[in-house]
């Protein structure tokens, strides 16, 4: 019998005797070590790479994270509006009483009735139907009144200062940041500048790990401030072409939180010229009214320049983002839909309107 039947056979015998020690011919394949940061980043890359490719997927997932805001908001306005031949003030004050409740912020709804009002003047609204697509199309407009996406574009490294209290995703949106950056070929550098909080450098450094970016850090209870310029001098050193600095998300008293932050600003706008270059707030949709709260506090405090919304996909308030952008003319630069490393999008108006109306 020739070895390669014999080979055969004796393969069929070793399956069937449940023996695998000599069922392969071939020797075993010998893994070698890769480098650390090629192994850390490949699977971010593959991960963007194909959610990039698949726009259709991601605005399913972004209906799927909205729908509890659908469900809150336009489901209430569908129940009020849809079938009614005629709209009439008492219809309007009904919709308002809905605004207001859903987070879309007093100020906010008080100019959107007023429109509406004078479009229901002018014979525009002759039923429920004309009012729903009204009421998007002013939405719409107000979203994209101070819509910008943020662009990289500096001569040094690009620094971003990132903001906000605990426990609205601040260290989680970080990382994603840098993973998306990463992916786009950019050179990124993070800084643990929360030394107050416990744990809150590891968790950075956790992050950093799975983007492939290297973390600044210094040990618990330092000035954030020398973190910030150990990490400008690093970023410079070393060419990183996006700097990301994390802060405390300590509730200061408002004098405390201005003085914080104005010596980290000067800090690193001493070690580079022009920075910060963004102050990114991240806020947690699901907090509500306490989200304009914070946006107040950190705007004058900070010199906040976007906003970050996370955790869209677990609340019934996704209206704050309306409140937020319009009401303090900050653009929302990106919102997080999911738990995942690619679930954190640049926010598009139209989408996001589109989404919360449920228009496939």
């Amino acid at each position: 019998m020739s070895e390669e039947r014999k080979g055969f056979f004796l393969n069929i015998f070793n399956k069937i005797t449940g023996n695998t020690s000599e069922l392969s011919q071939e020797p075993p394949k010998t893994v070698e070590s890769e480098p650390v940061e090629e192994l850390k980043t490949s699977p971010v890359v593959t991960t963007l790479k194909e959610e990039t490719s698949k726009p259709a997927g991601f605005f399913e997932r972004l209906r799927q994270g909205l729908k509890k805001t659908t469900d809150s908001l336009v489901g209430r306005i569908d129940a009020l509006v849809l079938g009614k031949k005629e709209i009439d003030a008492d219809t309007i004050e009904e919709l308002e009483e809905i605004l207001i409740t859903s987070d879309i912020g007093v100020k906010t709804t008080v100019e959107l009735i007023r429109n509406l009002e004078q479009r229901l003047s002018r014979n525009e609204l002759k039923d429920g139907g004309a009012l729903r697509e009204a009421l998007k199309e002013e939405l719409l407009a107000r979203l994209m009144a101070h819509h910008a996406q943020l662009e990289i574009n500096s001569t040094g490294p690009f620094v971003i200062l990132v903001v906000g209290v605990n426990g609205v995703g601040k260290t989680t949106t970080i990382g994603k940041l840098a993973a998306k950056f990463s992916a786009d070929g950019k050179k990124v550098l993070l800084a643990a500048g929360d030394t107050f909080r416990a744990a809150a450098a590891e968790q950075l450094e956790i992050w950093g790990e799975r983007a492939g970016v290297a973390v600044i850090r210094h040990q618990e209870g330092a000035d954030p401030s020398a973190v910030a310029f150990d990490a400008c001098k690093a970023a410079i050193a070393r060419g990183s072409e996006i700097l990301i600095i994390d802060t405390a998300g300590r509730l200061h008293t408002k004098v405390n939180l201005m003085e914080e932050m104005k010596k980290i600003r000067r800090v690193i706008a001493r070690e580079i010229p022009g920075a910060p270059n963004e102050t990114l707030l991240i806020l947690d949709g699901a907090t509500g009214q306490n989200a304009l709260s914070q946006a107040r506090l950190f705007k004058e405090s900070a010199g906040v320049t976007g906003i970050v919304m996370t955790k869209l996909d677990g609340t019934a308030k996704g209206g704050i983002v309306v409140a937020v952008s319009y009401e303090f003319a900050l653009p929302i630069r990106y919102i997080g839909i999911g738990e995942g490393i690619d679930d954190l999008r640049e926010f598009e108006p139209k989408d996001f309107v589109d989404a919360l109306f449920q228009i496939p």
